[in-house]
């Protein structure tokens, strides 16, 4: 097999407009079928990408035979039960973040795998993928920018559609578990190693009862990562990346245009250096990574013990805005 066979689980908008175009110009990947529960809604979408085969139910698509991966963008109330089925039906599976409604979730969803050691499962954050990611990896792992101090993260965007999911708390909607998310993700990915304790303050909307504005601080030991997020703030994606000896500014750290170039500015007292980036998909690069896991039979390049740290995380920040106090993690 020189091609992992995917199948689309839902015909959501991110499925649509950003995974299905990247993986299709993926070297080892071939989109072969995409299910809705309309099934007029998967013929009419497949037929605009180029789909080869369409589903009226999920379950039809976890039981076709010519599909070897699952890509599953619904929302997170459903990321676990159908990632658990998937991998029931014999499917390797790639599923978008956050990969469930909390640790509890996530742990079951582990614990699940292991039953499947045959089977490749990840979380889709597409971001680490990036070669202006991976760099900033590299800079950081060298002590380029000397010892790691402090990153800040800025995520925000305005959306007030009282049917979008990302306002409904029962899908998993709010802020934390949109963006947040990423802002953990990046500190513990650059620190390489778990945080020791946290803070929030975490403010709810009236109305939709989702965390519209979250802002906290992670306690890694030898430093320290903060972040914003909001739902309902003036549009802002930002990560600064600060060592002793230099300062990493990520221009737009977690949706660059695959059509353009992207910029990471390493700032120290002689200067400003751009460090600039061909342009590239970052989803074309994570659907690459997956199924060269698949057809290597290699370890995924995000375990799912990532998954379950990060969602530790985020109910951490979640109790510590309801008890106004520091909470100590315990990780491992």
């Amino acid at each position: 097999m020189s091609k992992v066979n995917w199948g689309i689980l839902s015909t959501a908008k991110i499925g649509r407009e950003k995974v299905i175009p990247a993986l299709q110009k993926a070297s080892n990947c071939r989109v072969q079928a995409i299910a809705s529960r309309n099934e007029s809604r998967a013929s009419e979408v497949a037929s605009e990408l180029d789909i080869p085969e369409h589903f009226g139910s999920y379950e039809a698509l976890l039981n076709c035979d010519t599909v070897d991966a699952i890509y599953i963008p619904l929302p997170n109330h459903l990321h676990v039960d159908w990632s658990i089925r998937c991998l029931k039906a014999g499917k390797h599976v790639l599923c978008e973040k956050p990969i469930g409604m909390n640790a509890w979730e996530a742990e079951k969803l582990r614990n699940t795998a292991k039953k499947f050691p045959d089977l490749k499962i990840m979380e889709g954050f597409m971001y680490r993928h990036h070669p202006q990611w991976q760099h900033a990896k590299k800079l950081v792992d060298e002590n380029v920018i000397g010892s790691l101090q402090t990153i800040h993260t800025m995520f925000t965007y305005y959306k007030d559609d009282p049917d979008n999911i990302r306002n409904k708390p029962e899908m998993g909607g709010g802020g934390m578990m949109d963006i947040g998310c990423y802002a953990i993700s990046v500190a513990r990915f650059l620190f390489d190693r778990e945080p020791r304790r946290l803070t929030a303050s975490v403010r709810y909307d009236p109305t939709f009862e989702i965390d519209r504005l979250t802002s906290a601080i992670l306690d890694f030991g030898q430093g320290t990562a903060t972040f914003t997020c909001s739902t309902q703030a003036s549009h802002q994606q930002s990560v600064e990346i600060y060592g002793t000896d230099a300062l990493l500014e990520i221009e737009i750290p977690f949706n660059p245009p695959w059509n353009a170039p992207t910029h990471i500015y390493q700032h120290t007292n002689e200067g400003t250096e751009d460090i600039s980036f061909d342009p590239c998909n970052q989803f074309t690069i994570q659907g690459e990574k997956f199924a060269q896991a698949i057809l290597e039979d290699e370890p995924v390049p995000t375990p799912l013990s990532d998954a379950v740290a990060n969602m530790k995380a985020i109910d951490a920040v979640f109790e510590s805005g309801e008890k106004n106090k520091w909470i100590d993690l315990n990780i491992d």
